[in-house]
């Protein structure tokens, strides 16, 4: 026997269930008629967080491309163009160490069109990053070692999320991830 109470009960589970669903579609390309595509291009993949001038370290980290592909030949139009509009930082441990540095979203307006491909720059790290956990472990006046693995490096991805919508207003995601190792004073960033 239902009653009034378990029918509302019911009902906002249901109601929960397809906010929840709504939600997940922009974690999707499947309804878009595009591809949105990220990719990354890495110059340094290891960091020498320490102060010693090395012109590398003050260089990009690589490139970041965006990519926009019809999904079928009667894809095109201007309304199937991409509005990158935010995108989102994360990070995870890869040598067995779980502290990380906080993500992030930041908003950015790019328009990339289909068939097309363009660079941006994003920020991969908060200003000040390497002088909090898990960086600052690695600084000698802190024993130079990773307080989790006792190595001194630290091994992690970058997991960049790229957020936009088509001109007609369908929603595309895509990822990438940047594995990176820091170090200090360990012969410069290469």
């Amino acid at each position: 026997m239902i009653t009034t109470r378990t029918l509302k009960v019911l009902t906002i589970a249901a109601l929960a269930a397809i906010g929840s669903l709504s939600c997940s579609s922009e974690l999707t390309n499947n309804a878009a008629p595009v591809e949105f595509i990220v990719t990354h291009t890495s110059t340094v993949n290891i960091l020498d967080i320490s102060p010693n001038n090395d012109p590398e370290c003050e260089s990009d980290l690589g490139t970041i491309q965006l990519r926009v592909l019809p999904k079928n030949t009667q894809t095109g139009g201007n309304m199937t163009n991409v509005r990158v509009t935010r995108y989102k930082v994360s990070y995870r441990r890869t040598d067995g160490g779980t502290v990380v540095p906080a993500s992030y979203v930041r908003a950015i307006d790019t328009l990339v069109g289909v068939g097309a491909t363009a660079a941006a720059t994003f920020n991969l790290f908060e200003l000040g990053a390497f002088s909090q956990a898990p960086f600052v472990s690695l600084l000698p006046q802190n024993g130079g070692r990773d307080a989790e693995t006792l190595r001194p490096l630290i091994r992690l991805e970058v997991i960049l999320e790229v957020f936009g919508e088509t001109l007609a207003g369908d929603n595309v995601y895509d990822s990438t991830t940047i594995p990176l190792e820091f170090c200090y004073d360990c012969g410069g960033c290469r």
